[in-house]
């Protein structure tokens, strides 16, 4: 006869489970020792190798020199720039082969261009008066006026340095032939160089380029613009 159950009792399981499971668990410890198993066994496969993060051991990085293969800085980083360069005005050179020089007025003197431009290669020592001046008043922007003020300026100065070993070599012989001869020269050289920066033509005396960019660099204009 089978127990009365209650309206309360809701245990799915066979009233009798526990029961059977006592005595498979006996019959059970009565086989004997447990069988071995026969066969080779075989080794497992070796696990596959996991993947290295790409930064676990990687330098320390600046932060203001990331590499290419850097992931996107965050948008919380302000990013990192060159400070701006001071503005310079754009100076073009001075090319030998311009046009003629014309009437315009030179800035920082007022006088014609063509004019600016003879006046410091006037002999007798003349033109170094004005190859100051302009040096020291016109501005770095009229760049042609301002090399043949240098370079008129240099050539004074070599040629009254090349007078004065002649004096000296004309006090020891006794012979003024040779410094009469390069003040002829002198002369005649200086009075090409007026003509061919008058015409406009490519004037460059090759033995006074360093002079004539020294001259030009470190003789400041009072007038910047």
């Amino acid at each position: 006869m089978a127990p009365k159950k209650s309206k309360y009792d809701t245990n799915p399981l066979d009233p009798d489970f526990v029961k059977q499971t006592d005595e498979i668990r006996n019959d059970s410890g009565n086989r004997g020792d447990t069988q071995q198993v026969k066969g080779t066994t075989r080794e497992a496969a070796a696990p596959a190798p996991a993947r290295d993060p790409v930064y676990s051991e990687a330098p320390t990085r600046r932060y203001d020199n990331p590499p290419l293969d850097a992931p996107y800085p965050s948008i919380f980083v302000p990013p990192t720039y060159s400070p701006p360069a001071p503005y310079q005005p754009p100076v073009t050179p001075y090319r030998p082969f311009d046009p003629r020089p014309t009437s315009r007025a030179v800035r920082g003197i007022g006088l014609p261009e063509k004019w600016a431009l003879l006046l410091p290669y006037l002999p007798a020592y003349i033109g170094i008066v004005p190859a100051l001046l302009e040096l020291v008043m016109v501005p770095r922007r009229e760049t042609r006026v301002r090399f043949h003020a240098a370079q008129a300026l240099s050539l004074h100065v070599a040629i009254l340095l090349v007078r004065t070993l002649f004096s000296m070599v004309a006090t020891l012989t006794g012979s003024t032939a040779g410094g009469s001869l390069f003040r002829l020269a002198a002369l005649v050289f200086l009075i090409i160089s007026m003509a061919r920066v008058w015409k406009g033509k490519p004037h460059e005396i090759a033995p006074l380029a360093e002079p004539t960019k020294w001259f030009n660099e470190h003789i400041e204009p009072r007038n910047k613009s």
